[in-house]
């Protein structure tokens, strides 16, 4: 490299800093330029004040070697660097400032041509088909396959990427025993070696719990779920910690495994924070469908005597106030937990006011992807006319009480929650009772309800429908609360809460017999520089009708249209959309928040 010295006028001299020893210029393509900018060394000594030549001149030397490895961690090995000196010629009464000027020609990136990823340790040596896909599935993520261009960032992201798959399950101790980046600069080309050495294969041992003091000790590995002998899985670990934070007995959970200890049987440490045994919660909120809402919610995690938990609430807002108090056992060895539920109700709905009450017994028992419930339910209700006090005289207006027996069933197979890209989930209950009152008529009902998402080259497409049916004489009273309406935020879009039912004799809308609501949903993130943001827009299509027959249903379909917004908030997925209700010809503003199914 050639350094020199050249005297330029002082209308082409660099004045923009009088304090400086030197300034430096940098001439250089535009996706190295804030690179050398920010950290060549070069740039700590322009503040030294009695700088003379000849340093200058050796730090000139220096900065080419580091210009040069800069750009080699951007791939870019044999690039041509010219640095020059040039000095302003200046009245004598003033200093003369030189000015470093660099130039970068960066040449051709260098590509990885070969990847050679190696394995040492129990992952190499066992004919477990489990770890067999895992060794796989670690080289077919590799993120520096051969043709792509080499970096160094590019390449310790590709070597901890490996590690983090490696040690994330069956093997906690793995480590990279050896790696090279071979870089040949007259080829432009990379071979690259990485061996991973997973070490022996961990199982878990015995729990070792600490910070539990007021809840029964039979508490902690039930919602675990961990058990001695399982192989190690670093998901299920966060899963475990996931179920004992947010069960409502802690306010923190730290469940770890030592990789320094037993292989055969390593402890798992959880480390928890209990919760007070009783909370108050505030809350206010406001969605299109029922207007502004306020609530108070009391949880007492341990009643005395008992060891269950009550959660009572009181809800007050136009249409749906209610109070409602829920009691729940500590899980058993299978997770089932009872489950005792009494509330009481009361739905406006603009045509008619279903009073209702309700009361249920039964078990609960919630799995990493599959809920279940199996409950005897009451119910009770009574309907008059919005406005009025007199109550309807029609049979399918809903007036009566039941009693029934009831399964349901939920799995949830999506790829994340509560924001989830991919994936799908169903589910069904399933009930058979009886009207209650001076004729006692048997009545079966089930529901069942699916949404699959399905990504495309942008955005993603989600599809729902929900059907349900209850099966009687036409004479049974079978109550509101066990019968359909449809209509509303999360249903038909378009139409208000429960605007879709049964045209009653006074012109008010019913409940019916049996429902159907289907809907499509474009959802495309909102781009900012070109990269996705946590807003989403969306284009829609819903349907949906209630009817006393199955055949009817496909008569008088109600159905929107519409655009909406998505946004990813911290407590869920915030919903504005603006739909059109072809059947009521308005259009209709519509806000929720969360994800439900």
């Amino acid at each position: 490299m050639a350094v020199w010295t050249t005297l330029v006028s002082p209308a082409s001299a660099n004045t923009d800093s009088f304090t400086d020893s030197f300034d430096i210029r940098i001439e250089a393509p535009a996706e190295v330029r804030e690179l050398l900018e920010r950290h060549l060394q070069l740039q700590r000594f322009r503040a030294v004040s009695d700088l003379e030549d000849a340093e200058l001149a050796r730090l000139m030397l220096l900065a080419d070697s580091d210009v040069r490895n800069l750009l080699g961690t951007l791939g870019y090995f044999s690039p041509d660097v010219h640095i020059s000196r040039s000095i302003a010629i200046a009245p004598p009464a003033q200093a003369r400032t030189p000015t470093i000027l660099i130039k970068v020609a960066l040449g051709v990136a260098t590509r990885t041509t070969q990847a050679d990823l190696r394995f040492k340790g129990d992952i190499a040596n066992t004919l477990d088909t489990d770890a067999a896909r895992q060794r796989d599935s670690i080289q077919l993520d590799w993120r520096l396959p051969t043709g792509q261009p080499f970096t160094q960032d590019g390449w310790d992201a590709a070597k901890t990427q490996a590690l983090r798959q490696l040690v994330a399950r069956r093997y906690p101790a793995g480590s990279i025993s050896y790696s090279l980046a071979d870089i040949d600069p007259a080829t432009n080309a990379a071979a690259l070696t990485v061996e991973l050495d997973s070490g022996p294969l961990y199982r878990l041992g015995e729990l070792k719990v600490s910070g539990l003091e007021r809840y029964d000790p039979v508490l902690v590995p039930r919602l675990a779920r961990l058990n001695p002998g399982d192989i190690y899985d670093q998901r299920k670990l966060v899963e475990a910690q996931q179920r004992l934070a947010g069960s409502g007995y802690f306010d923190s959970a730290y469940v770890l495994v030592d990789p320094d200890s037993d292989p055969s049987a390593a402890p798992v440490s959880v480390q928890l924070r209990e919760a007070k045994l009783q909370k108050v919660v505030l809350g206010i909120g406001m969605t299109t469908d029922t207007g502004p809402r306020a609530s108070i919610e009391h949880t007492h995690n341990r009643v005395p005597g008992l060891d269950w938990r009550a959660v009572t609430k009181l809800q007050l807002d136009r249409k749906t106030p209610l109070a409602q108090t829920e009691w729940t056992s500590l899980p058993d060895a299978d997770n089932w937990r009872w489950v005792l539920l009494a509330r009481v109700a009361r739905l406006d709905d603009d045509e008619l006011v279903t009073n209702a009450q309700t009361l249920r017994f039964g078990q609960v028992q919630t799995g990493e992807r599959i809920d279940r419930t199996t409950y005897l339910q009451y119910d009770r209700a009574t309907v008059t006319a919005s406005g009025t006090a007199s109550t309807l005289d029609d049979a399918r207006i809903g007036d009566g009480s039941a009693l029934t027996a009831n399964y349901g069933w939920t799995g949830r197979y999506f790829d994340s929650l509560p924001f989830p890209t991919r994936g799908y989930g169903l589910g069904f209950d399933a009930g058979a009772g009886t009207t209650l009152g001076t004729q006692r008529q048997p009545f079966l009902r089930a529901v069942g309800r699916w949404l699959g998402i399905a990504p495309l080259a942008r955005g993603r497409m989600a599809f729902r429908a929900e059907g349900g049916a209850v099966i009687a004489a036409k004479d049974a009273t079978v109550p509101a609360t066990q019968l359909f309406r449809t209509g509303g935020d999360t249903t038909v879009r378009g139409y208000g809460l429960r605007d879709i039912g049964i045209a009653l004799p006074n012109g008010s809308t019913g409940p019916g017999h049996y429902m159907a609501v289907a809907s499509a949903e474009w959802q495309r993130p909102i781009l900012s520089s070109g990269l996705p943001t946590d807003w989403e827009s969306t284009l829609f299509i819903d349907a949906g009708n209630v009817a006393d027959s199955a055949a009817d249903l496909r008569r008088n379909v109600a159905v929107g249209v519409g655009a909406g917004a998505r946004w990813k908030s911290p407590i869920g997925p915030l919903q504005i959309d603006l739909a059109y209700g072809v059947k009521t010809q308005q259009v209709r503003l519509h806000v929720s928040v969360g994800f439900v199914f």
